[in-house]
């Protein structure tokens, strides 16, 4: 009894870890596949199955596209902390900071930061906050550990989906066999029956 609890769990663990991705259900009996509703013809069956695997493509792209942003964004906290304890470091001394920073892609500028306990840190949508060194250490050490959890996430989601992609693609073509198999046989029947 146990076991079977423990297995259910699991089952619905996956289920909730991949909320929104619809499972592709490998057709093992074509025969009875065909017989459910909706599948009158192999092409309806077909034209239902490829509906479902440009479904999985279109998810797979957007998945793929918030990958690549989460992929450019830890690299960029990850160098704002790095500056951010460098700034730390210099906050007791009273000599200023020599450093480059950027104006525009390739574009550097040299500039002294004198020794400073705030900083501005961008937000997004146009929206910059001053934040003391460690305040803003601290919220962009949670930033880095979201966006790596969600990366660990989404990569997972995308094994899923490349996953139920591939499943499609075999039912796909488990049906299309099907169908020139019965195809066959009908035209078979047709020419003995002629002769």
């Amino acid at each position: 009894m146990a076991a079977t609890i423990d297995n259910s769990n699991a089952v619905q663990a996956t289920k909730k870890k991949h909320l929104g991705i619809p499972e592709a259900v490998f057709v093992e009996d074509v025969d009875s596949f065909m017989k459910q509703p909706g599948n009158e013809t192999a092409d309806s069956a077909l034209r239902r199955l490829d509906e479902q695997y440009q479904k999985y493509k279109y998810m797979e792209l957007n998945l793929s596209q918030k990958k690549l942003r989460l992929k450019n964004q830890i690299p960029q906290i990850t160098q704002t902390l790095e500056i951010l304890r460098h700034m730390q470091k210099k906050k007791e001394t009273t000599e200023p900071m020599e450093t480059h920073f950027l104006l525009a892609d390739n574009v550097y500028c040299k500039a002294s930061v004198p020794p400073t306990d705030k900083v501005c840190l961008w937000l997004g949508a146009n929206v910059m906050l001053e934040y003391d060194i460690d305040e803003a250490q601290a919220l962009l050490e949670k930033n880095l550990s979201t966006a790596s959890r969600n990366l660990e996430t989404l990569e997972e989601d995308l094994d899923y989906l490349r996953d139920q992609g591939t499943t499609t693609e075999v039912n796909m073509a488990r049906v299309y066999n099907w169908d020139v198999k019965r195809r066959s046989k009908e035209n078979l029947l047709k020419s003995a029956s002629k002769s």
